[in-house]
C-alpha cells in the first residue's frame, strides 16, 4: 500500500498590478489553468534567479577577499563578453519574433 504525503502550503490573497499586455499574454498561454498558479511559479522562479545571484555575489566577494580585487581590464572585457551575449539574444528574439 503506497501513501502519499504532502506538504499545505500556506496561501495569501494579494492585489497585483501588472502590465496589461504581459497579463493578457500570460492568461492566453495558461488558457483554462490557474493564473495565480502561473504567477506563483514565476515568482518561485524569481526568487531562485535571486538566491542564485546572493550566492555568486557572496562568492565574488570571497574571492576578492582572497585574491584582491579584479583588475579593470579583466572587468572591460567581462562587460564586453555580456554586451555581445546580450547583443545575440536581442537579436535571436526579433528574429523569432518577426
Amino acid at each position: 500500500m503506497s501513501r502519499y504525503y504532502y506538504t499545505v502550503v500556506g496561501k495569501e490573497k494579494v492585489t497585483l498590478t501588472l502590465d496589461s499586455d504581459q497579463l493578457q499574454e500570460l492568461r492566453s498561454l495558461v488558457g483554462a489553468r490557474s493564473l495565480s498558479a502561473a504567477v506563483d511559479a514565476a515568482v518561485a522562479s524569481y526568487i531562485g534567479r535571486l538566491r542564485h545571484l546572493s550566492a555568486v555575489d557572496e562568492w565574488l566577494a570571497e574571492l576578492e577577499r582572497e585574491h584582491g580585487p579584479v583588475p579593470a581590464e579583466t572587468l572591460e572585457w567581462a562587460a564586453q563578453v555580456v554586451d555581445r551575449w546580450e547583443a545575440d539574444r536581442t537579436r535571436v528574439k526579433k528574429r523569432r519574433a518577426g
